[in-house]
């Protein structure tokens, strides 16, 4: 029978409505208590979902609390994850995992010291759709990938979001805020990276919030907000990566893969469901049988109606398992922090208009398939 770990949440905002929806859909954990800086905004996610509003310091401190998420803003991630580990529990983040290389190294450091699991969203690439592409590149349809495109553009968060100021203050942006769900795909799906290059500006100098009880009212913006990199991997393959806030329509995929003997169309590694598409030699792009995979079946609508698959929540339960198993897991900080230098290494090659190389790596983290998702389910 599967160990169920007790979860502790920090951090009561928006993302952490999806945390509590979604946890009881597998079977390695249960959040038991939540805690936030705002009290009342735990209370009432506490109430919400029927589990216990702790203060911060005793959640850390709680017996029945082996894995704590952590979900409160970007800035903050690096302190509370420490916090988390000098309190002997095991840590899972958020993304942006940290904002420096630096952090994110001391941080696995400290963890390696006291025998701690740290995992990082994002976990959509464990998505049924982003494991079909994964094993269609590793079955050898396209053969080798040489190249690519990614792109994620649209005109920012504020339209949507009541309290935007942080996507634009230094720590969001497009590359931060969005660039861990298509970088991370990139890596489990090809390897590495080895180097970047990139140009970047903000379009605009402030912006005004499109909803909610701030209605009207500006935030100034004071990260790049139109980013354009090239990232060549490991393997040689060179992919372009867009990521824009400044932008009202475009006509891109998401990702699109160029191997040696074909073409592969991703979809957005924002989330885990999706049709894939393969252009063999010379040939028109059809749709690629999916696998039975559950984390690609939809369970929820997005806010235009459609059907998605959304199964956040997956990297932490299959690092729950892992560590019942002594075997590494997925969503690893290895993975985060590799991840995180390419992503402000491309800010910091836009910023000194320079080629940068990156001085971590890491292994591309294990397919998922369909058998070992159905596992891990309640």
């Amino acid at each position: 029978m599967m160990k169920k770990f007790g979860v502790g949440i920090i951090g009561c905002g928006n993302i952490s409505s999806a945390y509590l929806k979604l946890a009881p859909l597998f079977g390695s954990i249960e959040v038991l208590a939540v805690a936030d800086l705002n009290t009342e905004a735990a209370a009432a996610r506490a109430d919400e979902f029927s589990v216990r509003a702790d203060t911060i310091d005793d959640l850390l401190a709680s017996d029945d609390i082996e894995i704590v998420v952590n979900l409160t803003i970007p800035a903050a991630h690096f302190e509370v994850t420490k916090r988390i580990l000098e309190a002997g529990k095991h840590a899972y983040s958020e993304k942006p995992f940290v904002l420096t290389l630096e952090e994110g190294e001391a941080l696995r450091a400290l963890a390696a010291s006291k025998g701690l699991r740290v995992g990082s969203a994002p976990d959509t690439f464990l998505g049924g759709a982003h494991q079909l592409a994964r094993a269609t590149i590793d079955d050898g349809k396209v053969g080798k990938i040489i190249g690519g495109t990614c792109h994620v553009m649209s005109h920012g968060m504020e339209n949507w979001h009541p309290n935007p100021d942080f996507f634009f203050q230094p720590g969001g942006g497009p590359i931060l805020d969005l660039g861990p769900y298509y970088v991370t795909n990139l890596v489990q799906l090809i390897g590495p990276v080895k180097a970047v290059s990139a140009m970047a500006s903000a379009s605009f100098k402030t912006r005004t919030i499109g909803n909610g009880p701030r209605l009207g009212e500006t935030v100034p913006v004071e990260t790049p907000t139109n980013i354009h990199a090239v990232l060549e991997f490991c393997n040689g393959a060179l992919i372009t990566l867009g990521a824009s806030w400044d932008v009202w329509a475009h006509r891109h995929e998401n990702m699109e893969l160029y191997g040696s003997s074909g073409s592969l169309y991703v979809p957005d590694p924002n989330f885990f469901g999706g049709d894939i598409l393969l252009a063999e030699q010379g040939a028109e792009p059809t749709k690629v049988a999916p696998q039975d995979h559950p984390f690609g079946v939809p369970n929820m609508q997005d806010g235009k109606n459609g059907d998605r698959a959304n199964y956040r929540c997956a990297g932490l339960a299959e690092m729950a398992a892992a560590i019942e198993q002594d075997r590494p897991h997925r969503c690893s900080i290895e993975l985060a922090t590799h991840v995180v230098e390419v992503m402000t290494s491309i800010l910091r090659s836009a910023e000194e208009r320079s080629w940068i190389e990156m001085v971590t790596t890491c292994d591309r983290p294990e397919g998922l398939t369909p058998e070992q998702a159905r596992l891990l389910m309640s």
